[in-house]
């Protein structure tokens, strides 16, 4: 059964070509027939491709637990991402310095990282990372202590450093910018002061940044017209810093972890939108179960 159907395929595809139709005409031709006349292929076929596609996505990281959903994927409208550690990076960097008092914006940074590095704060770390992409070497701290709630100081090369709060600033009565400081905090970045032997010398300001990866994914989404959503339970102006920077089409802020599967609900049924949602954390599992792909990274 087998060769004659192999037998039949071949007649047909010749008896096409020379009834100068195209190539591709004649394949066609040829390959409904084989399947007409031999569908039995099928039945190993399709359970081989699936097993091979699973495979080599699982070795690129890639699991899929519904294939069903996966291969639904092509209709989705619209994708809503979790803010922190997917489509920023869950970590704090500097965005901003100012400086006052002759000092440089390397001589701050050396100064507040050389304290910062013996801290085990998200801000601290920032400020460290900061200076080892400046390519400045951590100068030596003696007699570091934290602050409790204020920040933390410690003696660099015979001065007194410190890099603390702006409410510790103000218990100083030490004056600076208000301008800039407003203007990052408006943005949702968090404003730490440098102080050498008590005198202001420099502000860094500091926000969780944003993922390159995904400023490049929201990008192709729009291209495909797929709808991009913010999900995020940070303040309103840290959700609109960082989804201005993505270019969000829409963006919902300070949702509680038990609200984000109804923000899906509203996207699908009143939105009237086939929804996907991509997080990272345990209190996204809910809002991955409703969507109609949930993807977790």
């Amino acid at each position: 059964m087998f060769y004659g159907a192999l037998a039949t395929g071949l007649i047909t595809f010749i008896i096409w070509i020379s009834l100068s139709y195209p190539v591709s005409f004649a394949i066609e031709r040829m390959v409904t027939i084989l399947i007409i006349a031999y569908p039995h292929a099928l039945g190993l076929a399709a359970p081989l491709v699936v097993a091979v596609s699973t495979s080599l996505a699982a070795k690129n990281g890639l699991l899929i637990r519904n294939r069903a959903a996966f291969e639904g994927a092509r209709n989705i409208e619209a994708i809503v991402f979790d803010k922190t550690g997917t489509l920023t990076k869950g970590g704090f960097g500097v965005t901003n310095i100012d400086t006052f008092k002759n000092f440089s914006k390397k001589d701050v940074i050396s100064f507040a990282a050389a304290v910062e590095a013996q801290s085990q704060h998200p801000l601290a770390k920032g400020v460290t990372r900061k200076a080892e992409e400046m390519g400045i070497a951590l100068q030596r701290v003696e007699r570091f202590q934290l602050l409790t709630g204020k920040g933390s100081e410690g003696t660099v090369h015979g001065k007194q450093v410190m890099v603390v709060s702006p409410g510790y600033v103000k218990e100083l009565n030490l004056k600076f910018d208000n301008v800039k400081f407003d203007q990052w905090s408006s943005e949702g970045k968090t404003v730490v002061f440098t102080l050498i032997d008590k005198k202001l010398v420099g502000i860094i300001a500091l926000a969780d940044i944003v993922c390159e990866t995904a400023v490049e994914a929201v990008k192709k989404l729009k291209e495909i017209n797929v709808k991009s959503i913010m999900l995020t339970g940070d303040n309103e102006k840290v959700a609109h810093y960082i989804g201005k920077q993505l270019a969000m089409e829409e963006i919902f802020a300070e949702v509680l972890p038990h609200e984000k599967s109804e923000k899906i609900e509203h996207i699908q049924k009143v939105e009237q939108l086939r929804t996907a949602m991509t997080g990272d954390g345990v209190n996204d599992a809910p809002a991955l179960a409703k969507a109609d792909l949930g993807i977790a990274v």
